[in-house]
């Protein structure tokens, strides 16, 4: 329930604050005093967006602040879930900066818009006669019955389930789509991977290759050099390996009489047992070499695939071609795997279907169930309302798909005369019949509804007289339980609130301003009064307010 509200900077209100309590609560003023102005200050609490143009004073910040209780309501999940600190008396507050910033708090702790929507929903329920145009809307109407059906579970049971199924359609549709492109490029995998496979690829192998077809295109020239080396060191006749072993035999006749020469017969032997292990290397280089042009060609040849292979796959080496080689490999098991994915995804959807066929089906019969009750109620209380001849009816059928809301689509008929026939409701039914529908409605679902207030805005606009104090008692036995707020300017109305505020336009340092206040008793008659004869009070007017107060 709002208690208070308190508005700074908004469009024509400087500094407002207002008080509101349970019950049927009365809201008047001239046309263009500033009414809707308050709604609209309130609806920024709701999550309505905002901007520079609602700041009276351009030069400082906007604030809306609203109280509402909410003990009585069971919206504490709202709070877990935000991860909101929950007050029993509950503080939203919203600011509009002069550079268009826009902030708001629930219980001091910042949310966005989305959250402050969400919870605005459960708080209040503004209706303005703009509003009157839903009773056309097929969805709307199908609201009205599953709220007097009460089946809210149920229906969110089936929404849930709804959602999931059209997830896993999307996602059916997506692996059919990908199944089919990739059967399509199935052919072309096996054949790449049929030649990699052929291959039979090993890492390093095209550094190895290169370097073996290196030796075998100059074999017969590394075979002659490393002969010739090895003849040179260690040959007959004159080889270096003779030569050195002189020169020790000459140093050994030294070593007696000259210490030095020891030391150099050292070395000189030492270099003779490299040289002599250089030669045996050589020579066995040189016999391992084999000039053999088969051999020679058949490396070319493979050098030549592995180089097509880079070209065609735009690779480098032999390791990314062996990466690919796996890829394919993976590419076609996943292609091959499609259909049984298809197989076991089409049974989620199917078993989905199922449930969602049994949900809506219960759905639909606990519509058919209300549906009755929902037109006699209606016209009970349209006649009520002055429309003595009102019929009015609730076409069902049946959709061959489902919706968000199951498988029913309804339609409200309506006509206020005998002789008319029954059409849908935007087609025959005037404002002031509208309004009178709406009214019937909400109040037949305020009680199913755990809304702790219900604001009207004029919806009793285009009836009066007798009919207008009927729409006043209405509203006052919708307030039993629960806080009703209406902004009217029929008097009948007006008199059936247990709170009477007035908003007026005052002009002040050269603006114009707009205010509230609540009427006392007398200042009640006087109100009524006025708007029974216009700002000419008269004895009959004074004395019709009071009867009507009575």
């Amino acid at each position: 329930m709002l208690t208070s509200l308190q508005v700074q900077n908004y469009a024509l209100i400087r500094n407002l604050e207002i008080e509101f309590t349970s019950g049927f609560t009365i809201i008047t003023g001239e046309t263009g005093a500033g009414k809707s102005i308050l709604l609209g200050a309130l609806s920024l609490l709701l999550g309505q967006r905002a901007d520079t143009s609602v700041l009276l004073n351009k030069e400082k910040k906007c604030v809306v602040e609203g109280a509402f209780s909410i003990k009585k309501y069971k919206i504490g999940s709202f709070f877990k879930m935000n991860d909101i600190d929950y007050e029993d008396l509950t503080i939203i507050r919203r600011e509009i900066s002069p550079s268009g910033k826009s902030r708001a708090f629930i219980n001091d702790t910042p949310v966005n818009l989305n959250q402050l929507r969400e919870l605005g929903l459960q708080l209040v329920d503004i209706h303005s006669q703009h509003e009157n145009l839903n009773l056309g809307n097929h969805q709307f109407q199908l609201m009205i019955i599953d709220t007097v059906a009460d089946h809210s579970d149920l229906l969110n049971e089936f929404q849930s389930n709804y959602n999931v199924y059209k997830e896993k359609l999307k996602e059916l549709d997506e692996l059919k789509r990908e199944a089919s492109q990739a059967k399509s490029d199935l052919d072309y995998f096996s054949f790449q991977l049929e030649q990699l496979e052929e291959a039979k690829l090993q890492e390093g192998e095209s550094e190895n290759l290169e370097e073996e077809a290196n030796t075998l295109a100059h074999a017969e020239d590394i075979k002659f050099n490393l002969l010739k080396t090895t003849d040179i060191i260690s040959g007959d006749g004159t080889s270096v390996l003779n030569l050195i072993r002189d020169a020790i035999h000459s140093l050994d006749k030294l070593s007696d009489y000259f210490p030095i020469a020891k030391e150099l017969r050292d070395r000189m032997e030492s270099t003779y047992i490299e040289l002599k292990d250089i030669a045996s290397e050589a020579a066995m280089q040189g016999d391992n070499v084999e000039i053999d042009p088969g051999r020679l060609q058949y490396v070319q040849e493979r050098l030549d695939l592995i180089n097509s292979l880079f070209h065609k796959h735009s690779l480098s080496s032999v390791k990314e071609l062996i990466e690919l080689r796996i890829s394919l490999k993976q590419k076609i098991q996943d292609i091959t795997s499609f259909d049984e994915k298809i197989e076991n995804l089409t049974g989620e959807t199917d078993e989905l279907y199922r449930k969602l066929d049994s949900l809506a089906n219960s759905l639909s019969k606990n519509r058919l169930k209300t549906i009755p009750d929902v037109e006699k109620r209606i016209i009970t209380m349209l006649k009520q309302l002055g429309i003595p001849n009102a019929r009015f009816t609730i076409s069902h059928r049946k959709e061959e798909a489902f919706t968000p809301n199951g498988l029913d689509m309804v339609e409200f008929l309506f006509s206020a005369n005998k002789q008319a026939n029954l059409q849908e409701i935007a087609r025959v039914a005037s404002g002031g019949e509208l309004s009178r529908l709406m009214l019937s409605i909400k109040s037949l679902i305020s009680h199913t509804l755990e809304l702790p207030t219900i604001i009207f805005d004029e919806l009793d606009a285009g009836v009066s007289g007798e009919i207008a104090e009927k729409v006043g008692n209405i509203m006052k036995q919708m307030s039993a339980g629960k806080q009703i707020i209406n902004i009217t300017h029929l008097p009948q109305v007006a008199a059936r609130g247990d709170f009477h505020y007035l908003v007026f336009k005052f002009d002040k340092e050269g603006a114009t301003q707009t205010d509230i206040k609540r009427l006392s008793d007398e200042d009640r008659v006087l109100e009524l009064a006025k708007m029974l004869s216009g700002e000419e009070l008269t004895e009959a007017a004074i004395s019709n307010a009071r009867e009507l107060l009575n």
